[in-house]
């Protein structure tokens, strides 16, 4: 259940959840991976209902989220662009308060030049936003925003509610979705890197030494001054978050053994990036078949997924689909999932998903490619996908598609547009360099396979004795298939 903070200090609170996620890290992360046809089931499961408290046992990805929100009130600072951009901004943060499992009962936006550095808001707005609060009844607020440690206290001092920034409130979200033991790993060490700095002591809890007797009576030269509890917390954070950094390291090396082994045999790369809930994973679906979890909500991805397809001509590539992004997208989260945003940077085409029904998908566009930026993940080719053409306003996908002169319209829940976007992958995607023509004997069915694994096959005739194949093969493979081969050319 929630708990105000004019009851127990926030810094209290800070302090426990951080110690209860750290231990918990070691448990979450053993855990197997949930079959996907159960895992919306569960997120719907965990939605809650206006009035009514439930506590949840049992339940790992509840035990992961260190925020409780139910009944909530926004609130932004305009200070750079448009009303509507504010509006688009605040939004969002609606539906992210939303997909964390609260409900938002108002939302304010106030224009400044700047936040306050003391409230954020300033100290007359502050206590207009605690009229709401207590009119509204709401336990939780919620900032359009990353606000220091002093702004989350003294706005709480005002309010008399628990206050929360976006930051919060998306690695929230990022704990509820996680599901490989990687993707785990990185939620963890992006929430134990936004909670140190937050840690304060508090009371007691400064004054507590562990040097001297205190120590265990270790003797001449072990008494001293010692470290006071928060010195010890944070001493103890810093190691874990030491230790989850080895571990993502390693899985990122598994997942480098298996690019390199792709590259190795020619399979050229596809990934999926761009905006959270813009379609990306229904594009998968719709261009693999591959069954992987569909929901309209933010962040329904995390854990990367990857699945083989083919060109119209034969030609096989890899399909990956990634997590997706989101305005302000927090530094901690973006460190945390470096090693898999990697795929963009190593990919032979990128097709960038854009919500064409959004009202701001321009936004959209500028928010992934700064984040792709960040991560040196530009230097691949990009096809800009706007889906959900079919729900989009004309005239809104009209302008975009004149903004973006190469972007392709498509709709990954009706199939338009999807042959055309096929043929763009395939003239993108490199083309085996050699072609022959060969002469397989029917024994030899393995050499057959391989052609049509890593090759485009142009025909294929069956004789008598073996089976005429004319091919194009990249030049790793001729090795292979000197023996068979009745003549070959490069091109």
């Amino acid at each position: 259940m929630t708990t105000s903070p004019s009851s127990t200090p926030r810094d209290s609170e800070l302090d426990a959840a951080a110690f209860e996620l750290g231990d918990l890290t070691e448990r979450d992360l053993s855990e197997s991976d949930e079959r996907v046809e159960l895992e919306l089931e569960a997120r719907r499961g965990l939605r809650r209902v206006a009035g009514i408290t439930t506590e949840l046992e049992d339940v790992t990805e509840v035990e992961y989220r260190q925020l409780r929100l139910e009944r909530v009130v926004l609130i932004g600072v305009w200070t750079a662009g448009t009303l509507d951009d504010a509006e688009t901004s605040l939004q969002e943060l609606k539906a992210l308060a939303e997909t964390a499992g609260s409900l938002v009962l108002d939302g304010l936006i106030q224009r400044r030049d700047r936040p306050d550095p003391a409230t954020y808001v300033g100290s007359g707005k502050a206590r207009e936003l605690r009229d709401i609060v207590v009119e509204t009844g709401a336990d939780t607020v919620v900032c359009d925003g990353e606000l220091t440690p002093g702004q989350l206290r003294q706005l709480e001092e005002v309010v008399k509610v628990k206050v929360i920034d976006r930051t919060a409130l998306i690695l929230d979200i990022f704990a509820q979705h996680a599901r490989s033991r990687e993707g785990k790993a990185q939620v963890a060490l992006a929430q134990m890197e936004y909670m140190l700095p937050r840690l304060r002591g508090w009371g007691e809890s400064m004054s507590r030494q562990a040097g001297g007797r205190v120590a265990g009576g270790g003797g001449i030269g072990t008494r001293g001054p010692g470290e006071t509890k928060i010195e010890t917390d944070r001493r103890r954070i810093r190691t874990k978050m030491a230790k989850l950094r080895r571990e993502i390291k390693g899985m990122g090396t598994a997942r480098d053994v298996k690019r390199q082994e792709r590259r190795r045999n020619a399979v050229p790369s596809v990934v999926i990036t761009g905006y959270t809930n813009a379609g990306k994973s229904s594009l998968l679906n719709r261009l693999t078949g591959a069954g992987v979890l569909v929901e309209n909500e933010l962040f329904a991805t995390l854990d990367p997924t990857v699945r083989r397809s083919s060109t119209p001509d034969g030609r096989p590539y890899t399909l990956t689909d990634t997590v997706g992004f989101v305005r302000h997208l927090p530094h901690q989260l973006i460190e945390a999932f470096r090693s898999t945003l990697e795929e963009v940077s190593g990919a032979d085409l990128v097709l960038h998903v854009v919500d064409g029904s959004h009202p701001d998908p321009a936004g959209q566009l500028a928010a992934v490619r700064e984040v792709l930026a960040e991560i040196d993940a530009r230097g691949a080719p990009e096809l800009i996908v706007v889906n959900k053409a079919d729900i989009a306003d004309p005239v809104f996908l009209h302008r975009l598609l004149l903004d973006e002169p190469d972007a392709l319209a498509v709709s990954a829940r009706t199939g338009t547009g999807m042959d055309d976007l096929r043929d763009r992958i395939a003239a993108v995607l490199p083309k085996p360099d050699v072609e022959v023509l060969l002469l397989v004997p029917y024994e030899r069915g393995d050499v057959v396979a391989r052609v049509h694994a890593h090759g485009a096959v142009l025909s294929v005739e069956h004789t008598d004795e073996a089976t005429r194949i004319e091919a194009r093969v990249p030049g790793w493979m001729m090795a292979e298939l000197s023996d068979f081969a009745l003549s070959t050319s490069a091109f």
